[in-house]
């Protein structure tokens, strides 16, 4: 069904079009409503072609439609197998987001819901994302931002994405080709051993690794002075078998939002010994130096 203020803003799209973009690249966008603050009533069209990015709205006036695609030319049937992913940063506020389609809008987040800095996700079939400037008489110190990241709904992998299905994420136990391919394209990938490990839902747990084989976005910290070791921490499922101090593991995973998330955990002993066959057979898909 149409509203009647939905209707108004689809009027408004077809009349102004798209007006200048801001974009520095392909993932992330940045712009200011200041641009047609006399204007209040434009709507900017933002594309966006990545796996992941953010943005960040100024001084927000009006309303922006950002269109989210991967980066690839799908077929429109291709286009219902993604999900969005989109985390607002707790400064955020200015704005609420909806999901418009075909002109009606479904409210995602309300303005006042940004500073949780919840996780919240949606198929790209349901439309696109319509930010809605909230009138103030004072935008100067508001801005809207957030990250998102464009998901895959099915393939390697994707039934392990944390924020669409947070049930189905368990630390069920890796193959052995699974473990040697997890060492060589996770996100991250190591060896240590958990200090302890929390409780709830999905807890935040901390780790102390020994080796560190590769990592994202810097999640793990050197703290040579403290044993020349990496520390960090790792949301782990509730249903994964870990146990705090002791055990030294092969610690693999993906990263969203920043945030580290356990995937292929075995104990190092067996990683290695699996390791050691695979490279006197030359299966292994990588080298690491695992001294």
């Amino acid at each position: 069904m149409l509203r009647p203020w939905a209707a108004h803003w689809v009027a408004v799209v077809l009349l102004c079009g798209a007006v200048a973009q801001y974009s520095s690249d392909q993932c992330s966008w940045r712009g200011s409503g200041l641009s047609h603050e006399s204007h209040r009533r434009d709507v900017e069209q933002v594309y966006l072609r990545c796996s992941q990015g953010s943005l960040e709205w100024l001084y927000p006036t009006g309303a922006i439609i950002v269109n989210l695609r991967p980066n690839t030319e799908p077929s429109s049937g291709h286009m219902a197998g993604f999900h969005v992913c989109i985390k607002p940063y707790t400064y955020s506020q200015g704005s609420h987001l909806y999901l418009e389609r075909a002109g009606d809008l479904t409210l995602l987040l309300a303005e006042e819901d940004h500073a949780q800095g919840t996780v919240h996700c949606f198929s790209l079939a349901e439309g696109a994302l319509f930010v809605e400037a909230v009138p103030h008489t004072d935008i100067s110190r508001r801005i809207t931002a957030f990250q998102y990241e464009l998901v895959p709904s099915q393939g390697p992998g994707a039934h392990m994405y944390p924020y669409l299905h947070p049930g189905l994420v368990t630390c069920k136990p890796c193959s052995d080709e699974e473990v040697l391919m997890a060492v060589c394209t996770s996100d991250f990938a190591g060896s240590g051993s958990f200090r302890d490990v929390a409780s709830g839902t999905n807890g935040r747990s901390p780790v102390v690794l020994s080796r560190l084989f590769r990592q994202k976005n810097r999640i793990f910290a050197w703290s040579g002075a403290r044993g020349r070791r990496w520390s960090g921490r790792i949301n782990v499922p509730a249903q994964c078998g870990v146990h705090p101090r002791g055990d030294e593991y092969l610690l693999t995973g993906s990263v969203h939002f920043g945030e580290a998330w356990l995937g292929c955990a075995p104990r190092y002993k067996d990683f290695l010994k699996l390791y050691t066959r695979a490279e006197r057979a030359g299966t292994n898909p990588c080298q690491i130096d695992t001294d």
